[in-house]
């Protein structure tokens, strides 16, 4: 299929494609063998209800408003499934109301997060799975959250190579996105791909579901898509592809971008076309029916040893990583000021929440192999993420968990209690032993033993 040039005015005009239906062969008939009747109006293979459900039991998840959990699915599980196959089959399926949770911000505050029920997921993952295939070509190759194939690894390295090759940034951030997406925009969009009809209902009945909060109240949704939602990624992407990435590259092809999800860096040569591009973008928005944040907001100056212009603002986060001015070091060993990313203060400060939350120090009734067997999966992700640029900025970090750690070994050996000299000594010799027992050990020299400093 072939777009014409003005494919960036899908949020003013429509234009209708096809999507195309591929059957995956060899899934076990769970749902079972008796042909569809002909008086189903929705041809919605069997297999595809299968395939659905095993994501979205890989993915695990929080049941919704119903209280059933996947577990209480798999009690009847060919029951539930057919039943599914039969009502989206129908054109009868209605989603329930999505359950309401707050959680916590990454800097303060709290936002909602909607949590659809098991079986709503799993019909929102069956419209993924037909319908991402067919948007996904027509993506922006700048585009990086929720893609296959993407990652935010590859936003953050172009982010960093463009960083040196562009003076100036605009650190975007949309005020409460996910909440505020227009329906009739986002339905236009998916009206520009596909005339799929049992695509097109479900997407707007799923969009106008109601929220329950706490108390059980429901709202009435007149805008926005839930964050919790298994179609909410695919449905930002479109909307953000039209609304920023198309516009983009037809109005300031000169200025790359990175975008992952709702989070956008935008690059420029000069500080006065940053402060045009970022005034135009918010004019963009408000005709989207969104707004940017007015604070969050910034306008960057990559300041480093060849860039020396005088600016309040040198640094912005992006993806758990902050980019700012760093000492750095080349081939030569000469000294120098690169602008270069490494965590961030506040993915650090949820690191070391999270190890705090474990309470290693009251398992004594654990071994010290039972406890790296069961946080070594958490810390192998945080090393394999944080740990790609700047990875010794890891180390003060895992200070907690070494001090956890000691306080675990005087808590089970009587020997080693109200002795912290003598518990460093004693793990010293566990990790030349076995420095790879714990995930985050390779890190350290275990020539020279573990040198874990005051606690």
């Amino acid at each position: 299929m072939t777009r014409s040039s003005d494919e960036a005015s899908v949020m003013e005009a429509e234009r209708r494609g096809h999507i195309v239906q591929v059957r995956q062969m060899g899934q076990p008939d769970i749902l079972g063998k008796e042909p569809m009747s002909k008086t189903k109006p929705f041809d919605i293979p069997k297999e595809l209800i299968w395939m659905a459900y095993k994501r979205v039991k890989a993915n695990q998840g929080a049941c919704g408003v119903d209280g059933v959990s996947i577990q209480n699915l798999e009690e009847k599980l060919k029951d539930n499934l057919y039943k599914l196959w039969n009502r989206m089959s129908s054109g009868s399926y209605h989603p329930l109301p999505v359950r309401t949770v707050e959680i916590p911000k990454k800097t303060q505050g709290t936002r909602p997060l909607g949590i659809p029920t098991v079986l709503d997921r799993i019909a929102q993952m069956v419209v993924k799975m037909k319908l991402e295939p067919e948007i996904e070509p027509y993506f922006h190759p700048d585009s990086y959250g929720y893609r296959p194939k993407k990652s935010a690894i590859q936003a953050l390295g172009q982010t960093r190579r463009r960083s040196w090759q562009y003076d100036w940034v605009i650190d975007l951030d949309i005020k409460g996105f996910f909440d505020n997406l227009d329906h009739e925009l986002i339905m236009k969009a998916m009206r520009h791909h596909t005339d799929c009809k049992w695509i097109l209902i479900y997407i707007e009945r799923w969009l106008k579901a109601p929220a329950q909060d706490k108390e059980g109240n429901l709202i009435k949704k007149c805008k926005g898509t839930p964050q919790g939602g298994v179609i909410s990624p695919l449905i930002s992407n479109l909307f953000l592809h039209y609304a920023l990435d198309e516009w983009m590259k037809k109005h300031y092809p000169h200025c790359p971008f990175e975008r992952y999800a709702d989070d956008v860096v935008i690059h420029c040569k000069t500080k006065e076309e940053a402060r045009q591009v970022m005034e135009a973008i918010a004019k963009r928005l408000t005709e989207c029916k969104l707004e940017l944040h007015p604070t969050k907001t910034q306008i960057v100056y990559c300041k480093d040893s060849n860039r020396l212009e005088e600016y309040p603002r040198v640094k912005f986060d992006f993806l758990g990583y902050t980019f700012r001015p760093r000492r750095s070091r080349n081939s030569r060993g000469q000294h120098f000021i690169a602008f270069t990313p490494a965590i961030s203060n506040q993915s650090a400060k949820a690191m070391r929440h999270t190890m705090k939350t474990w309470k290693l120090h009251r398992c004594s009734d654990e071994s010290l192999e039972s406890i790296a067997n069961r946080i070594n999966p958490a810390l192998n992700g945080w090393i394999n993420y944080y740990g790609q640029y700047c990875k010794s900025h890891l180390y003060p970090v895992f200070e907690t968990l070494k001090s956890t750690l000691l306080r675990w070994a005087m808590r089970k050996y009587k020997k080693l209690k109200r002795r912290w000299s003598k518990a460093r000594h004693w793990m010293n010799g566990i990790l030349r032993r076995q420095p790879r027992l714990f995930a985050h050990w390779h890190m350290y020299n275990t020539s020279n033993g573990w040198t874990i400093g005051a606690v």
